[in-house]
């Protein structure tokens, strides 16, 4: 596989800006260029993208710039002998970190807090309303890179951490691991739960009314993993009816949230437009990767983040 070109694609600025992902590219010998919808590709071609495109099936290589690759249509490529890499493993840091600002804010009321200012209003929340993160306990859904990085900041917070992965192995500062199909009871204690799986045909739908009746009635939901993990009409329901405290949102059913959407007037939610990965090295971390990508084909060796 010999590649002859770097076509950074246009969607790429939904995530950072297309001239600071060239100019990052630029370090190897390889062209670097921008296209559009209208460019077309061949088996030279590496294609850097955030969203996909069918032309890009012609392409040697495609690098998707998210951790999630749902949108691509894995068995398209594979028929297309087109490799298809995600960037899974560079948001170890960012998103944990979202988390557990989303989590302190709950727990420190300072999303109320801010809502007031708006209105330079002198409140204070209830006696009983805020709380410490040291000694509760957190579930996180999902113990990948992202997992893992929730998992050690909570342990380093205080809090009892436990968690849910397939395999059920054992992973570093999480106390418990329970397998997919002990959800029920691994979200039964916990304060927080927090989803960071990807999107699959076994997650779609996997927090619906049923398992929001088996978290506490003072819990919060976070999910920084895909929008349909989460059942829409369930949680505005559980939001609406105490089910459960609050709900920190930055992956969305509809994408951007619609300006009518319930979740905006809600004061129990914490909604963010999908900027938990968001960082102003973004363009540095995903040219990392390409790059890496491109001496491990001069070597002949596997590439690192195939998923087809």
């Amino acid at each position: 596989m010999d590649i002859a070109r770097i076509a950074v694609h246009e969607s790429v600025a939904k995530a950072c800006p297309l001239e600071a992902m060239v100019a990052a590219l630029q370090g190897s010998a390889i062209p670097v260029e921008i296209v559009g919808d209208d460019a077309s590709f061949d088996a030279s071609d590496c294609v850097v993208t955030f969203s996909p495109r069918d032309a890009f099936l012609d392409a040697a290589w495609v690098h998707g710039i998210r951790a999630g690759y749902d949108e691509f249509d894995v068995t398209a490529y594979e028929a297309a002998g087109t490799a298809l890499m995600n960037s899974t493993g560079i948001h170890g840091d960012t998103v944990p970190e979202t988390v557990v600002g989303y989590m302190t804010a709950f727990a420190r009321r300072l999303h109320v807090y801010r809502d007031h200012q708006s209105d330079s209003d002198w409140m204070q929340e209830p006696y009983d309303a805020p709380f410490t993160l040291t000694g509760e306990q957190v579930c996180v859904v999902g113990l990948g890179t992202i997992g893992q990085g929730v998992a050690d900041r909570a342990n380093a917070l205080g809090m009892e951490v436990v968690g849910v992965r397939r395999s059920g192995d054992p992973v570093e500062n999480v106390e418990r691991v329970y397998t997919p199909d002990e959800l029920d009871t691994a979200v039964a204690d916990a304060r927080f739960v927090v989803l960071c799986c990807p999107l699959t045909e076994e997650t779609e739908g996997m927090v619906g009314a049923a398992r929001l009746v088996q978290m506490r009635t003072d819990s919060y939901l976070v999910n920084v993993a895909r929008g349909p993990v989460v059942v829409e009409d369930a949680l505005l329901n559980a939001l609406d009816d105490g089910t459960i405290a609050g709900a920190a949102l930055d992956a969305h059913w509809e994408e951007p949230l619609p300006e009518e959407h319930p979740l905006w007037d809600h004061e129990s939610a914490i909604v963010t437009p999908h900027v938990a990965a968001s960082t102003s090295q973004y363009h540095e971390d995903i040219a990392a990767l390409v790059q890496e990508n491109v001496e491990r084909i001069a070597r002949g060796e596997s590439l690192r983040n195939r998923v087809a």
